[in-house]
């Protein structure tokens, strides 16, 4: 009877350590993070995966991030911010201006010539998702990075020289904004996420596309066009929004501790830090084009003048645009470039 007794005692003193165990277990977590992007491209290889490494170090393990690259989780690009929305993914990276109505203030970053620097940019974005926009067009997503990438080109087979070069040219375009944008100085823009752009232009769809350096080399774009145009002046012509999400009922499960380790490796630090490696990545990228014997033409202060007056309308129209839906647009121009200017830019 003894023996009975004792070999119950172990039993269940096993049951309570597989219990304890088990509970302590229940605490890690395996993230999956989706994103539009092929791995060798900066985003992915300098951005996303350091920051990954990051968060797993400092929750010593207990926090994995695993990184499913180049829509290999299935769907297209628009559809990423859905997926981390309904819980098919725990994370997901992905172009706001891709799901067009639901980041209408948002896109007060991406208005012509709104941008100077882009890592002061970055934390003007940061700063009113975290103080403002989570609570209404982020509120379906826990928003743990947003950021804006380098000044925005023109890349094309037959040149942009100057505004009357853009009457009629096909240009590939990312986000309403930037459409918009290309539509009102003459070219006939089509929107597209940028993995769709090499066949876009093998196929004679688009005859350029604008986009960062930073990005060209993802696609081997200094090899599909010839013609890259470049805008002087402190002002981008353009810039586009760019952010990490989670599922939010997935963030709200995570143990204090360890939300607190992923809070503090995101936000404003991760934002900043995705802007300045895109924007340092495009000096090589322009290199790139150089050395394959590409024509690189900067318009010059005059000519860009003109193009600022041409994209007066655009910015018009996103006011008209904004007061539609109650939303002071007017409003929000003159903070995001008190708060570019207050963080540098």
């Amino acid at each position: 009877m003894k023996r009975i007794h004792k070999l119950k005692t172990a039993l269940l003193g096993a049951a309570a350590l597989a219990f304890v165990g088990g509970a302590a277990l229940a605490q890690d977590v395996t993230l999956r993070l989706h994103q539009f992007l092929p791995p060798p491209a900066p985003v992915p290889k300098l951005i996303l995966k350091p920051w990954a490494a990051n968060v797993e170090e400092a929750s010593g393990g207990r926090i994995k991030i695993e990184h499913f690259d180049a829509m290999s989780l299935g769907g297209r690009p628009p559809e990423l911010l859905g997926q981390a929305r309904d819980g098919v993914v725990d994370l997901a990276m992905t172009v706001a201006g891709y799901t067009p109505g639901l980041f209408p203030r948002t896109e007060v970053f991406e208005l012509p010539f709104m941008m100077t620097n882009p890592v002061a940019t970055s934390a003007a974005y940061w700063q009113k998702v975290d103080t403002d926009w989570s609570s209404n067009e982020y509120k379906d997503v826990q928003v743990l990075g947003a950021w804006v990438h380098g000044p925005g080109q023109i890349h094309s087979k037959d040149g942009v020289n100057s505004l009357e070069d853009m009457k009629g040219l096909t240009l590939r375009g990312p986000t309403r904004i930037i459409n918009n944008l290309l539509g009102e100085l003459g070219a006939e823009p089509v929107g597209m996420p940028l993995p769709a752009i090499p066949e876009a232009l093998s196929k004679g769809v688009v005859k350029g596309t604008v986009i960062p350096w930073e990005v060209t080399t993802a696609i081997r774009l200094s090899e599909l066009v010839g013609n890259h145009t470049e805008f002087s002046g402190d002002e981008a012509f353009y810039t586009a929004a760019i952010i990490l999400v989670m599922n939010k009922d997935k963030y709200n499960a995570l143990p204090d501790d360890l939300r607190a380790i992923l809070d503090a490796e995101s936000g404003e630090k991760l934002s900043k830090f995705a802007a300045q490696v895109m924007w340092d990545m495009d000096a090589g990228a322009r290199k790139i084009a150089q050395d394959a014997g590409n024509t690189i033409t900067v318009l010059d202060d005059a000519e860009v003048a003109r193009w600022k007056a041409a994209a007066e309308p655009v910015v018009d129209q996103w006011v008209t645009d904004m007061d539609a839906q109650d939303i002071d647009g007017a409003g929000l121009i003159d903070e995001a470039k008190q708060l570019i200017k207050k963080y540098g830019g």
